[in-house]
């Protein structure tokens, strides 16, 4: 799994590029929280473009980030997820309470 960070005015971007699955969630935990709490965070967009792959764990991360920036009065949403992961995504029920969008520029305008 790689991760790249972008920011848009007070907007944390996070590119993930690769498998997001128990192999890797824990390395992607420890990254965007470090991000997060280093830069001060309080919004975020996850580009989940380049995931090819994700399990329970991967839910599980970007849930973990989505109580975060919640308990900081934040948000985080996603953009661009392929196809298997927007299934994934949609049978979790992850869209009730995370916003979902078809490109990263349309996220950071809205979110």
């Amino acid at each position: 799994m790689y991760l790249k960070f972008d920011k848009k005015e007070n907007i944390l971007i996070i590119t993930l590029s690769g498998e997001l699955d128990h192999n890797s969630a824990e390395e992607v935990r420890v990254k965007i929280d470090d991000r997060i709490d280093r830069d001060n965070i309080e919004k975020a967009v996850m580009d989940f473009s380049g995931v090819t792959f994700m399990d329970s764990s991967g839910i599980g991360a970007v849930i973990g980030r989505y109580k975060k920036l919640s308990n900081k009065g934040g948000r985080l949403c996603v953009a661009e997820p392929s196809k298997n992961v927007n299934r994934i995504f949609e049978l979790a029920g992850l869209y009730k309470v995370i916003k979902n969008y078809n490109t990263v520029d349309e996220a950071v305008r809205c979110i």
